[in-house]
């Protein structure tokens, strides 16, 4: 299998800006999404749309909008699968040094230094906090120069005063950053993402990154943390989670639909990985406001 596209992102800001910024209200093929990771962090606000996060170790899926930051060097994969009507995703990458080696160094910058760690791990924030601030991000493309790195700075301060978050690898990453491993963990992920509706034989996944069985098992657990078998039915219950929101099927239907071949082991991993069952998840969606 080639993989055509690299592992390492290399970002360049526009000429004239220390950040990067892009706006878009059309879907992205899926074949440009992949398993990379740069230096950068990013900001990520979808105010209408839908797809699936993919930070870390962390696997979910997102049907209306979702507010990220990620921290530098912080492996991730796409984000979303389409944008609704009048829906825009803004997408803005810096380094944490953009203004300066002791910027953010100084007693008044404080907080915001500190949201720049606690991003390491991946900060989702709740609806309250990407009401108030996803217009204030998408606003930021109407300024320039001094203007548009003031407004930045809010953006972040704002940011750094809340705890309204969620931190998607609270017991951290210890995925080993190299280009060769980032490059063996697409391949398996565009995998098991073409694949998890179905058994899949480790031989073949193996096969795909040119490892035996024994070797791959090792390898795999060793740079992200959790087995093959934990990574597919995680896939598994977020299609779960997917169709639980959108569909009507029956959570029977959804089981055998999701790759799941026994009902009972399907209840058991949705709760384990959810934290609840399929028909309570179900049930809270219908009082849910995003």
């Amino acid at each position: 299998m080639i993989l055509n596209k690299p592992v390492y992102k290399k970002l360049n800001s526009e000429f004239g800006n220390s950040i990067l910024m892009v706006q878009r209200t059309e879907r992205l093929d899926s074949k440009t999404a992949f398993w990379h990771f740069h230096p950068e962090l990013e900001l990520h606000y979808v105010n209408k749309g839908h797809g699936k996060r993919h930070v870390g170790n962390h696997i979910s899926y997102f049907n209306n909008s979702q507010l990220l930051l990620l921290g530098e060097n912080l492996p991730h994969k796409g984000f979303t699968d389409g944008i609704t009507n009048n829906g825009m995703e803004t997408i803005i990458q810096f380094k944490k040094d953009f203004l300066g080696d002791a910027f953010f160094e100084v007693p008044e910058m404080k907080n915001i230094k500190t949201l720049f760690e606690k991003a390491n791990k991946g900060l989702l924030f709740n609806p309250i906090v990407k009401k108030e601030i996803g217009p204030k991000i998408e606003e930021l493309v109407n300024y320039q120069g001094y203007e548009k790195i003031i407004k930045f700075l809010d953006v972040l301060h704002d940011l750094s005063l809340t705890d309204d978050y969620r931190i998607l690898n609270p017991e951290g990453f210890n995925f080993e950053v190299e280009p060769q491993n980032t490059l063996k963990i697409d391949i398996i992920y565009k995998y098991v993402n073409n694949n998890f509706k179905s058994q899949i034989a480790l031989e073949e996944v193996a096969d795909a990154v040119s490892m035996t069985v024994p070797s791959f098992c090792r390898y795999f657990k060793r740079v992200t943390g959790k087995t093959f078998t934990k990574l597919v039915n995680e896939y598994r219950v977020v299609h779960a989670t997917k169709l639980l929101q959108e569909s009507q099927l029956g959570i029977t239907d959804i089981c055998y639909e999701c790759g799941f071949n026994s009902f009972s082991h399907f209840n058991k991993m949705f709760k384990e990985i959810t934290g609840e069952s399929a028909s309570k998840y179900r049930s809270n969606l219908k009082t849910l406001v995003q």
